[in-house]
């Protein structure tokens, strides 16, 4: 089995490391990441400049670009091979709710899935991310669970860990999306240089955080595993849409 791996956090970060390690023997395995924190790069590729690829001392490969870059670049030009999965992650805090639409590493993983590769993205749901022991154990039985019975078509997964030892998770549970509260107001500041600048403010708390959502399941202690798409295409609104167009 060939997996790819890269994250949003950077080809440093130890979360993508815990990663690699947990994955070992399961098949061949691949880093390709970026060279920086790109966290909040959502699905941007770079198209104004060539992207360059390095190797780290460990092997982790680097690309001073997005995580989409990474995977893109890794599966149309780099890898000799089709992945037969890609990872993303482990991320250092949650992608639940509307963060899926801002997060790299939901990113990384969809540009695989969009390149016709079954892929996962996982994340810790923790503001300190000292251990990541329990997130990689959870990433190496979901990777083993597809070794033996693969799902037949690509699919895309968004998988949120809570932050607490192995032993304590209470199990897994396929969740949606929940939904938060806008996010809070910018931070308002100046610079050394006496200009006023502005800090995007923190995320809202979760406004649809109900049972059946991710937010709910993670709060239970449980692993949550959405199933994503990409299509954004509002059908209900398509036959309004049309009426209002033809003036009636």
């Amino acid at each position: 089995m060939r997996i790819l791996l890269s994250n949003d956090d950077g080809y440093f970060a130890p979360g993508i490391a815990a990663l690699a390690e947990a994955l070992q023997g399961l098949g061949e395995i691949t880093v390709v990441a970026p060279e920086r924190d790109r966290s909040g790069a959502s699905n941007s590729l770079t198209l104004d400049r060539p992207l360059s690829l390095r190797t780290a001392a460990n092997g982790f490969h680097f690309v001073n670009g997005t995580p989409t870059d990474c995977v893109h670049l890794a599966v149309t030009g780099m890898l000799d091979h089709l992945p037969d999965m890609v990872v993303s992650g482990i991320n250092h805090g949650a992608n639940m709710g509307d963060d899926t639409i801002y997060s790299g590493t939901v990113a990384a993983a969809t540009e695989g899935f969009l390149l016709g590769v079954p892929s996962i993205a996982i994340s810790l749901v923790s503001k300190s991310a000292s251990d990541f022991s329990a997130a990689a154990r959870v990433a190496r039985e979901l990777v083993e669970r597809f070794q033996r019975d693969p799902i037949r078509s690509p699919v895309l997964l968004n998988v949120n860990i809570p932050d607490r030892s192995y032993d304590a998770l209470r199990g897994v549970r396929v969740t949606r999306l929940g939904k938060r509260h806008k996010a809070e107001p910018v931070i308002r500041s100046t610079s050394p240089r006496g200009e006023t600048v502005y800090w995007i403010g923190p995320a809202g708390q979760a406004a649809d955080a109900g049972e059946g959502t991710d937010f709910h399941a993670v709060n239970q202690g449980f692993v949550s595993v959405t199933p994503l798409q990409i299509d954004l295409t509002h059908g209900e609104l398509i036959p309004g849409v049309a009426e209002w167009l033809s003036g009636r």
